[in-house]
């Protein structure tokens, strides 16, 4: 079997995931994906679950630590009821700053905090799914209180697969190791993958015994197509200030180090605390555009892609700058090209 293809909900308030879900579905998508930004993922894709009947519905990524494992257990169970066992949940921890200063919380290593967080999630699913009392105590998190009065009761299916963000060795070792896969975030190249990601995720699954093959790797990146050439210059100016503003970040140095790049990292985080955006997106180069996105026009986007990450990605779940937007035979082709 190739990769599954996993589409991104496009509309991120409430206001269109049910038509958009049911538009994907007919395409004949593996999957659906709410990311996290401005809205709720988890509300998004309980609307979503509702307009369609067996595509998988996922989150890339839930943010962990503003939601008790509690709060957080109880939402996945719901939409894994809901969905009648198509749910998937990714969680991923955020940057400190983020955090701290958008949603109040204290901060400790977040590492060991999500390894915690994960295995509190099962702990609570079991102590749901075979009336069991429910004991679980860690560093981070203590969980010993289930009446019957607030016991969901058992579910008729899996447990929801839960799936790890990573961008640097820790996270990855700890999806290998606890987690059903890791999910690469957006800023991503084939040369990355091999030497980090899949590296650190066989490394944490090896390391308790586990096939790092049963691990699922997800991911995508950008993908910049259009029906011009013009088109294609609108989608690379759009990634051009995207790829400025991850790599402003000290999340993303490992990946701007295997190209050479990490000496950008500290000129960029200076310029975005004076928030000279346009100066910061002058600094990424076209070549640094190729590195990181796919680029090709509708009918040629497809191949590309496929050929970038077929046989180290499990999923594909590709972020498309499209200008214009692919109407419905358009994308059809393109998802056709992915699986030829």
């Amino acid at each position: 079997m190739g990769m599954e293809v996993i589409r991104r909900l496009e509309m991120d308030d409430l206001s269109g995931p049910a038509q958009e879900a049911k538009r994907i579905e007919s395409l004949g998508y593996d999957g659906l994906a709410a990311h996290e930004l401005r809205h709720d993922t988890l509300l998004r894709l309980a609307v979503a679950a509702n307009a369609t009947e067996n595509i998988g519905i996922e989150s890339r990524l839930t943010i962990a630590f503003p939601r008790s494992p509690m709060v957080m257990a109880m939402s996945a169970w719901d939409l894994q009821l809901y969905s009648k066992g198509r749910f998937k949940l990714g969680v991923g921890t955020q940057v400190k700053a983020h955090n701290v200063r958008r949603f109040g919380i204290e901060w400790s290593p977040p590492g060991p905090r999500l390894r915690d967080y994960v295995l509190a999630l099962r702990a609570i699913w079991s102590a749901w799914q075979n009336s069991t009392p429910l004991n679980y105590q860690s560093d981070n998190y203590t969980f010993t209180l289930m009446p019957e009065d607030f016991d969901p009761g058992p579910l008729p299916y899996p447990f929801p697969k839960v799936y790890i963000g990573g961008v640097n060795p820790y996270n990855l070792k700890l999806a290998g190791a606890i987690a059903d896969g890791a999910v690469v975030l957006t800023m991503n190249s084939p040369e990355y993958i091999r030497k980090v990601v899949s590296k650190y995720v066989a490394e944490g699954a090896r390391s308790v015994g586990r096939d790092p093959k049963s691990v699922k790797i997800s991911g995508g990146g950008f993908v910049i197509t259009g029906a011009s050439k013009k088109d294609l210059k609108q989608g690379m100016e759009k990634v051009r200030r995207d790829i400025a503003f991850h790599s402003s970040t000290r999340t993303y140095g490992l990946v701007l180090e295997v190209h050479g790049w990490e000496e950008l990292i500290p000129r960029l985080h200076t310029l975005s605390l004076e928030q000279k955006w346009d100066e910061m997106t002058k600094q990424i180069s076209d070549e640094m555009i190729h590195t990181f996105a796919v680029v090709g026009l509708y009918d040629e986007v497809a191949p590309l892609l496929k050929q970038r990450f077929d046989g180290i990605l499990d999923e594909i779940s590709p972020d498309i700058y499209a200008y214009p937007s692919m109407d419905d035979r358009q994308e059809a082709h393109f998802l056709d090209g992915l699986r030829a």
